[in-house]
């Protein structure tokens, strides 16, 4: 689920929107909020696209939960 984030006095801003797809989310982004940059940065956890304005600073941002690793149960294990 991938959720935009508008820039306020909250630690992460107040959230917008949710949505099923990236472009869905990056659609509102472009009509909530004004950006002129978007940053991707990923890791093991979540996706994070920082909306940046002209000077460069952060003012939104849209993120999704990674889901956890899938795991093999110990009898199904291969050798």
């Amino acid at each position: 689920m991938w959720k935009v984030y508008k820039a306020s006095h909250y630690i992460q801003g107040e959230l917008i929107s949710q949505h099923k797809t990236e472009a869905a989310a990056r659609k509102k982004a472009k009509q909530e909020i004004e950006h002129s940059y978007t940053v991707k940065e990923e890791n093991k956890k979540e996706i994070v696209i920082w909306l940046e304005d002209k000077e460069r600073m952060a003012i939104g941002v849209i993120v999704k939960k990674k889901k956890g690793a899938k795991r093999i149960r110990q009898s199904k294990k291969e050798k």
